[in-house]
């Protein structure tokens, strides 16, 4: 039987879109691009064979006048540069109201329920931040009053923070729990809750990427749910299963690493995952199969926090296991790999941009082409549906 391989590179845009302005974003803004250069050219002869250095200049990519992929740019339809935007298009739904923000924090009447439903006592901080800033700002006050650290950013969401020697991680998830049904409670459209646990290591607050949860709203129908509800299986590895909110998935795995998620990913198309483990449901599942990954270190890790060179560092890697990935393939393979948003870590700011994503796909018996222009991610979506209905 068929079966598709979905790989999201997180943030890896490849330049900013018209309405770019409208998102408080630049048109300099190129995530790919920008990386390559401050890098002096990034080394990635896997995603260079399959034609992505054909979409743009990329210094260090080359181009190849014999891709081995379908390569082309997609241009977001969906009102948004968030993870579940991006990712609900790429499974076929368009997002045609954007998700609420909250430049000046969340409204008294949402935390004063929050604070009393979860008896932490009160809250710390209630402003856009960046992650990392906020919990060395506030740790100390953290570890006298034990409140969590709730923020948010440019996108739409309430995130939780808290110091796990301090506040045990279930009561860090319950407390998410709780936010996210008085969001949905209230109507207040916000895309996700996101627990952002960390320890003090050597000093220093650090978050624990592996315990991080994304608890987030419910998407209509998607690509995800016909596969499902045909007897399919829909592998969810790194934070799809979080960003679908499990609906449609039947099998998920977390990951606290791209190495990992890779390695997963590598695992699961030479049929070696337990399924059995990872399953939702005690039931036997048949095909077809997609497996989706999401490797979020370029973003979590290096996009918003400003470090080009580490996230180059990041998409050499991904490039590494593609040459491996590639190998494991069959003739009934398809591969699809792309990006939700981006998140250029070279201008002003720390919060995703506003971009046009890549998108290679790839199987041994399709020649390769330039695809040129594609209005809407939901394209990947698309071709899933063609090739393995």
């Amino acid at each position: 039987m068929k079966r598709a391989i979905i790989i999201v590179i997180d943030s890896m845009g490849i330049g900013a879109m018209q309405d770019c302005s409208e998102f408080n974003d630049i048109p300099e803004c190129n995530t790919l691009k920008n990386v390559c250069k401050f890098n002096n050219g990034l080394n990635l002869p896997t995603m260079s064979k399959m034609g992505l250095g054909n979409i743009d200049d990329y210094e260090g990519i080359e181009k190849t006048q014999t891709p081995i992929a379908q390569y082309g740019t997609m241009v977001e339809k969906s009102k948004g540069k968030d993870t579940t935007t991006g990712h609900w298009e790429i499974a076929g739904y368009i997002s045609e109201k954007p998700f609420a923000t909250f430049p000046e924090g969340f409204p008294d009447e949402l935390v004063e329920k929050f604070i009393k439903e979860t008896g932490c006592g009160g809250i710390l901080a209630n402003i856009p931040a960046s992650g990392t800033v906020i919990i060395e700002q506030l740790n100390e006050e953290h570890q006298k009053t034990k409140f969590p650290i709730v923020y948010t950013s440019a996108d739409s969401v309430f995130q939780i923070a808290v110091d796990t020697d301090i506040i045990p991680l279930e009561t860090l998830y319950k407390w998410c729990t709780i936010a996210r049904r008085l969001l949905d409670e209230g109507n207040y459209n916000v895309s996700r809750v996101i627990a952002r646990p960390y320890k003090v290591i050597n000093g220093k607050p650090t978050r624990i990427s592996k315990d991080r949860r994304d608890y987030s709203m419910a998407p209509p129908h998607t690509l995800l749910d016909d596969i499902k509800n045909k007897g399919g299986k829909v592998i969810g590895i790194g934070k799809i299963e979080d960003i679908f909110a499990k609906k449609g998935i039947t099998h998920a795995v977390h990951t606290g690493t791209n190495k990992e998620g890779l390695e997963l990913t590598i695992k699961a198309i030479k049929n070696e995952l337990d399924l059995n483990k990872i399953a939702y449901e005690n039931k036997n599942y048949g095909e077809p199969t997609l497996i989706f990954t999401n490797l979020v270190d370029t973003d979590m890790l290096f996009g918003h926090r400003n470090d080009a060179v580490g996230y180059g560092k990041a998409i050499e890697e991904i490039d590494n296991y593609l040459s491996i990935i590639l190998g494991e393939l069959s003739d009934d393979d398809l591969l699809i790999i792309t990006a939700d948003h981006g998140c250029d870590p070279t201008v002003p700011g720390t919060d995703h941009t506003r971009e046009k994503v890549p998108v290679l796909i790839y199987n041994k018996t399709i020649n390769g082409k330039d695809l040129g222009v594609l209005d809407g991610f939901d394209h990947v979506a698309k071709f899933i549906k063609d090739w393995i209905f």
